[in-house]
């Protein structure tokens, strides 16, 4: 019988392969967060504020994946402190492999109502696009 974990491990060497970065240290909500911080900055040669990410992180999380995938795939605009505006990219759409592609497992995010862990979660600049739960041939899918 193959475990979970198993399972888990073949995945995550498949993706390492396949050139994604393995970040064990991501492994809650804050460094997920911390992480798409630092990926966007670099993407967008800009420091955001605290308050100005918090607002960044209120525009773009939506749970209408069409309105992601338009956020996803085209340029934006962000209105800075100062009035200024900021125009940004999520994904580097000219240059592919100027992209960051990573994979985590066992993330673990607690809200007020609920505690959840992930398996794997395969992010493109920080951004968590992709969650895979795995299970073994004896669990059903149903």
């Amino acid at each position: 019988m193959t475990k979970e974990n198993d399972i888990e491990q073949r995945l995550l060497t498949k993706l390492q392969d396949l050139k994604y970065t393995y970040r064990p240290d991501i492994r809650d909500r804050e460094a997920l967060e911390q992480n798409f911080r630092e990926k966007f900055e670099a993407l967008n040669r800009v420091n955001l504020t605290d308050a100005e990410f918090a607002r960044l992180l209120e525009g773009i999380i939506s749970p209408d994946t069409f309105a992601c995938a338009e956020t996803l795939r085209h340029p934006n605009t962000f209105e800075r402190e100062d009035g200024t505006p900021l125009h940004y990219q999520l994904v580097n759409l000219k240059d592919w492999c100027k992209n960051s592609f990573e994979v985590v497992s066992q993330l673990r995010i607690n809200t007020k109502s609920s505690f959840q862990r992930y398996d794997v979660i395969l992010l493109l600049n920080g951004l968590p696009l992709v969650q895979i739960e795995l299970k073994t041939l004896q669990v059903s899918p149903r």
